[in-house]
């Protein structure tokens, strides 16, 4: 996506959601005439795009949001609007549902801007539609996340320039934007191509293993196994496979070489305004650590019994987190880190994934990273595959899947670490592979460790209702007791309510 980085898009920045000016529409209508040619299509659709990267998405605000709500990460930090994110306490007002719900309706109607503008483009169907089925995918990718953590919400699907319109728009059932959203990502699996030059730009497997993702959270299990089940088929054809190393996937200097994302948010050498990129590194990193100008900002940390359960001898757990580093030239184990005196270091390994290998665009405390985030990434897809296969009695297919995955832990890898080397650590025999019935939990435990702080684990404790469960005393960040089931669904912001009173706000906010 190096050529994504620096488009902002002139008619997309116009596109201002409702939470950034009182009087605007969630979409502003682009200029007449601007749609003349595929490129002008594409040119909406990296608008569209932007908005993903930004510091309100997943730059900060949305990523950090689902650590968070997860029962992984806690909080070092004492933000008000962290603090009822990870406790349980979120109020309409927080500050970071405020900015992510607006942010993602910019990139909602960037995409409704080039779906419509297509229609104004006389070229061949098959070239016109394989960059408009880009729209359709990021369309969708957006109204994803939002249908996860909001439920029913206001589905806009074209450009909007009746201001008095959007200002007494309603609230569409989830089931409705469940369709919608499949609607787009079949058009998307269509018409877009088996590779593209970027995994940051989605090809066919994108669509399809979104689809896998959708129908798995919406209990489709048949479905969710057959579309993962035909990326896994042709992943020669897509060219996926997964990275030898896992490290790798987490080094920004060399994960645009991997075979295994499938859709990634590239921010490489991205800079906007407004501290509009990458802050998840220095939000992870550890506070006065040698590493990234002065380390991170202990704003967010895995809770010990993270580190606890994690079986030492899996070499996730090394990549995963750091349990040493240096601080003013000593090396020190996490016992040690709040060597700084500063009141948010915390006695605990930290999330490793975003601080060793920023890239060579990071500033200091490792912001604006070269990053490519993998929204998407093969082995999820195997997960996917397994964790149907399990629901549909495929109890061959859910360990041959899950087993792939494991073998790559087993493989071992050069690895970074919090002293600021490489060490290599050799194959081991953990995971082993599993044997016997494979269950749901095993599946979900699989994720846990595979998917570590990439902001899945809240997704999954929400799509299986297990929050009574891994909230409570026994949980891997002890008893949260303001959790309740309604937590499962955010507020929407207050002020969109009291702009808009046909927006009903969600139970129990």
């Amino acid at each position: 996506m190096k050529n994504l980085k620096y488009i902002l898009l002139v008619i997309g920045v116009s596109m201002v959601g409702c939470s950034d000016l009182k009087e605007d529409p969630v979409g502003l209508l682009a200029p007449d005439g601007f749609f003349k040619t595929t490129n002008d299509i594409q040119t909406a659709v990296d608008g569209a795009y932007t908005h993903a990267i930004n510091e309100k998405f997943w730059g900060r605000k949305l990523s950090i949001a689902l650590m968070l709500r997860s029962d992984m990460v806690d909080l070092a930090s004492n933000e008000t609007r962290r603090v009822e994110n990870n406790d349980f306490t979120t109020l309409a007002s927080n500050g970071m549902i405020s900015e992510f719900w607006p942010k993602t309706y910019q990139g909602i109607a960037a995409a409704n801007q080039a779906i419509a503008g297509a229609e104004s483009v006389n070229a061949a169907e098959d070239v016109k539609n394989a960059v408009t089925a880009q729209a359709h995918f990021i369309r969708a990718f957006y109204y994803f996340h939002l249908v996860r953590l909001f439920g029913d919400v206001p589905y806009v699907d074209s450009p909007i320039s009746d201001a008095a319109a959007a200002a007494s728009i309603s609230k569409t059932p989830a089931s409705e934007v469940y369709a919608k959203i499949i609607e787009d990502l079949e058009y998307a699996k269509k018409w877009l191509p088996n590779t593209q030059s970027s995994r940051a730009i989605p090809a066919k497997s994108a669509a399809s293993s979104y689809l896998a993702l959708v129908h798995l959270t919406m209990g489709n299990y048949q479905n969710a196994f057959n579309e993962a089940k035909e990326v896994i088929d042709n992943a020669g054809t897509y060219d996926l496979a997964l990275e030898s190393n896992f490290q790798d996937l987490f080094n920004a200097t060399k994960i645009d070489a991997s075979k295994e994302p499938i859709f990634a948010l590239d921010y490489n050498n991205f800079e906007a305004p407004n501290n509009a990129y990458d802050q998840i590194a220095p939000m992870t990193g550890i506070r006065g650590d040698d590493r990234n100008s002065g380390g991170g900002w202990s704003v967010t940390v895995p809770s010990l019994k993270v580190y606890e359960t994690w079986p030492a001898a899996d070499y996730r757990r090394a990549v995963s987190l750091d349990d040493q580093v240096s601080i003013g030239g000593t090396v020190v184990t996490y016992e040690n880190f709040d060597i700084s005196g500063h009141q948010f270091a915390k006695n605990q390994p930290y999330n490793a994934k975003y601080t060793r290998f920023p890239g060579a665009f990071a500033r200091g405390n490792a912001r604006a990273t070269s990053h490519n985030y993998s929204m998407m990434r093969y082995a999820e897809v195997l997960l996917i595959a397994a964790e149907a296969a399990v629901e549909i009695g495929d109890n061959a297919s859910a360990s041959s899947y899950l087993n792939q995955v494991r073998a790559r832990a087993r493989m071992g890898g050069s690895v970074g670490t919090g002293a600021g080397t490489s060490v290599t650590i050799a194959p081991s025999a953990v995971p082993a592979d599993i044997t016997g019935t494979v269950t749901v939990s095993d599946v979900l435990e699989e994720r846990r460790f595979e998917l570590a702080f990439e902001c899945k684990r809240w997704y999954d404790i929400a799509r299986r209702k297990i929050g009574a469960e891994v909230f409570s005393a026994s949980g891997l960040e002890g008893a949260k007791p303001n959790f309740s089931a309604d937590d499962y669904l955010l507020p929407l912001p207050a002020d969109e309510i009291e702009r808009n009173p046909n927006l009903t706000q969600n139970p129990g906010y």
